[in-house]
């Protein structure tokens, strides 16, 4: 059966019926001086107490990584949770969501009751996705045999082909792109615990050194040291938790174009996996992307956000560029994205820091520079100048869009409880 004949009602008993319940993570740093097992325990502890639980009232736990954390049942062991299921995948930045629809369908299947997906890893002192560090000196096996004989050695070579296309076919600018980073700095300006916070132009980000064409240094993500943490449980669960849930409406997992290695044989190179992943995201959600108060769109590169927006339906093909530099994505404006200034300001954290700057997002409770008040509430002012303010006001619902590579990737969407 083709992705087309997927009956995308089908899952419609399962929306509204699980939910975010905590989120918790680590300082993004450079040189955190701690193992990705002190990390992942550190951001999983916090997430459990956000929610308001204890680790007794977790049994299952998910992870995702590339030969670069520790795995579950560790970092379970060290917080006193006996797990009743739990499973560490092989993946990136396209596992987040996926691992989320895996948390919901282990509960349906009453494996367990609330599980924690956490990601942790040492990506600038350790194993650095761009190939050095750990990474230069692995062995070259499975698809690297193939992708190493071309120069595909990281990210940034690989998806530049892409983005190339995209600029030939649709005349999109390096200055568009540029747009993304110097929105998301202005973001991360107003989140105390970002990595970069300094605002930057579109000047700044062309005269950045190149890393490979088109892409400028300042166009590429964030590499930082940190671990990061989310607490799935079912909605009546979700009613006795500290904070008001963010509830999840549909969740795409691990969609993929036809081919996933050499993709561009197949449809044109600069349509990415969102062309077909929207086709299951909107309807099992019962909305569309003009009903998105907020997203958060993968932003590895400049590029991968203005691709995914537009092939999840945001904007017409080939307007991407268009889109993400008119102000629809600042704070203020019609469709704020990624509000803390995620991987290229914040730190890289291969996709869930931006589920849980969603989830603060629909809870109004967002960790800006805004003032608690004598409620213990902060009093956001949504002045969202320098230093300031970064919620965005009557947030309603979210989207997150997480891309693994031009050919597969993940989304999700969520609604205020």
């Amino acid at each position: 059966m083709s992705s087309g004949d997927i009956d995308a009602t089908t899952p419609k008993h399962l929306r509204d019926k699980y939910a975010i319940v905590g989120v918790g993570e680590s300082s993004y740093t450079r040189g955190s001086g701690l193992t990705t097992r002190a990390l992942g325990t550190w951001a999983v502890r916090n997430a459990i107490e956000d929610a308001g639980l204890t680790p007794q009232d977790v049994d299952g736990m998910l992870s995702y990584s590339m030969a670069d954390s520790t795995g579950s049942a560790h970092i379970a062991a060290d917080l006193g949770i006996q797990l009743n299921f739990h499973m560490d995948v092989m993946g990136g930045g396209g596992s987040t969501e996926a691992l989320v629809g895996i948390a919901i369908g282990v509960i349906e299947a009453g494996m367990c009751r609330t599980v924690v997906v956490f990601r942790s890893m040492n990506g600038y002192t350790q194993y650095r996705v761009g190939g050095t560090g750990s990474r230069a000196v692995a062995p070259i096996v499975g698809d690297g045999l193939h992708e190493r004989a071309y120069g595909w050695q990281s990210p940034g070579q690989s998806f530049s082909l892409v983005f190339m296309r995209h600029m030939h076919d649709y005349g999109t600018t390096p200055e568009q792109a540029a747009m993304v980073k110097v929105i998301h700095s202005e973001h991360a300006s107003n989140n105390p615990k970002a990595l970069y916070k300094n605002r930057v132009t579109v000047d700044d980000v062309l005269n950045s050194r190149m890393i490979v064409k088109p892409l400028h240094l300042l166009d590429c993500c964030v590499e930082t040291d940190n671990a990061t943490a989310i607490v799935v449980t079912s909605r009546d669960r979700a009613k006795d938790c500290r904070h008001t849930p963010a509830v999840i409406r549909s969740v795409v997992g691990r969609c993929c174009k036809p081919r996933i290695d050499m993709h561009y044989q197949h449809g044109p190179i600069s349509t990415v996996y969102a062309h077909y992943a929207k086709d299951i995201l909107w309807p099992n959600a019962g909305v569309g992307p003009e009903e998105i108060d907020v997203t958060g769109a993968y932003d590895a590169f400049t590029f991968t956000t203005l691709l995914q927006l537009e092939d999840y339906g945001f904007c017409e093909k080939g307007q991407g560029g268009e889109y993400v530099s008119d102000g629809t994505m600042r704070l203020g404006g019609k469709r704020p994205n990624n509000t803390s200034g995620s991987h290229l300001c914040e730190g890289y954290t291969h996709g869930l820091s931006m589920v849980i700057e969603n989830v603060r997002q629909l809870r109004n409770d967002v960790d800006d520079s805004c003032p608690i008040g004598p409620d213990g509430q902060r009093q956001h002012t949504y002045d969202y100048r320098e230093g300031g303010c970064r919620q965005v006001k009557d947030v309603e619902v979210t989207a997150n869009l997480g891309w693994g590579t031009p050919a597969h990737g993940s989304g999700m969407v969520m609604r205020r409880g």
